[in-house]
């Protein structure tokens, strides 16, 4: 997610659809197949699947809190940020990793001192990396500012690097994720252009193995994500996992993104549909890694969580691992951003029921 005016999250639903029929179009225009007729894997009957986790993206939170915000339980209480969500149901934090940010904010620092925080309160923790030092999304995907010149040997080079600098540093805080998210909403693979999966799928495998091979070397259990928006869209995944799998990527979990601009219901099922076609395709364990609603849709909000965590948790063989909202904590239009599910107040909306 990245939020960027009070028109951005309209432009962006638009934007994402645009994108991901302008990929598929194309690639079927110039012979590729967007879906092939069987399974790229035999499906994986056994589930390793133990706690559901309920869980947010809380990235902004370090930066919130320097700019005087403080957050409040329903009673009106300040109380700090992980342990109110944590009093709420949450039992997992998200954390997305900037290469070089020019105000620091999602650098390695900066995302260990949040990690210890979550951990100290027995929060299972995820980690998102970027490679950039900027939002990474279906629309962009620019490359670190210090990465610019190199090749692409020296591409795989740097984020074997950078992937292995953060983890390490996670592992001296005494921190273990539990996810790793290669990359942020990778609809056209990542690092642009070499990493452009429409330009070649090759590349981008290659990346993600890259990263692969240096989240195993530090934390051989994490499991590792490779995250895409759109959860409604079943074509887009396809064309992505078949692409990725036809190319020998080494990942253990499907991500998604849902955001139902378009009417909840409908894209909760359709997402559910999606899910289960993963599982069932590759094999692989599935996650929605974000979700958001408008914060003054509350009780809209709250059914629509309701609904897909009891579908996401109906997923054949327990194979969805779990439902994080992206960023609840913000309020008052901070960064212009109004999915979050706090009120003007700085309290947890009844969208954040649905946890309990």
């Amino acid at each position: 997610m990245c939020p960027v005016s009070s028109n951005f999250f309209a432009m962006r639903f638009i934007l994402s659809i645009l994108i991901s029929l302008g990929i598929l179009f194309g690639i079927t225009s110039s012979g590729c197949k967007k879906k092939s007729s069987s399974p790229i894997i035999p499906p994986d009957t056994t589930s390793s699947n133990s706690t559901f986790a309920k869980g947010a993206d809380v990235s902004w939170v370090t930066e919130m809190e320097s700019s005087g915000i403080k957050f409040y339980n329903s009673a009106g209480a300040a109380t700090e940020c992980i342990a109110l969500l944590k009093s709420l149901g949450l039992n997992s934090i998200r954390l997305r990793v900037w290469v070089n940010p020019p105000a620091g904010w999602n650098n390695a620092a900066d995302v260990v001192a949040k990690a210890v925080r979550a951990k100290n309160l027995g929060m299972r923790v995820m980690i998102d990396f970027h490679y950039s030092d900027d939002w990474a999304d279906p629309a962009k995907q620019t490359k670190p500012a210090a990465w610019n010149a190199l090749d692409f040997t020296g591409l795989k080079t740097a984020l074997a690097n950078h992937t292995t600098d953060v983890l390490n540093q996670l592992k001296s805080a005494g921190v273990t994720p539990e996810w790793v998210q290669l990359g942020n909403e990778t609809n056209d693979g990542m690092l642009w252009p070499e990493g452009k999966a429409s330009t070649s799928f090759s590349n981008f495998a290659q990346l993600i193995n890259t990263g692969y091979d240096a989240v195993k070397a530090v934390f051989p259990l994490a499991k590792v994500i490779v995250h895409i928006s759109n959860g409604w869209d079943n074509s887009l995944f396809r064309w992505i996992f078949d692409g990725l799998n036809s190319n020998a990527a080494r990942y253990d979990v499907i991500g998604m993104s849902l955001y139902p601009f378009g009417g909840w219901s409908s894209a909760n099922t359709q997402c559910l549909q999606n899910m289960n076609d993963m599982v069932s395709r590759y094999g692989k364990e599935v996650m929605i890694v974000e979700v958001g609603m408008p914060w003054d849709n509350a009780a809209d909000c709250k059914s629509f969580l309701t609904d897909l965590i009891a579908k996401a948790k109906s997923v054949s063989n327990n194979k969805c691992l779990g439902v994080l909202y992206w960023e609840p904590e913000c309020y008052n239009n901070w960064k212009g951003y109004t999915l979050g599910a706090f009120d003007n107040s700085g309290k947890p909306t009844v969208a954040m029921d649905a946890f309990k």
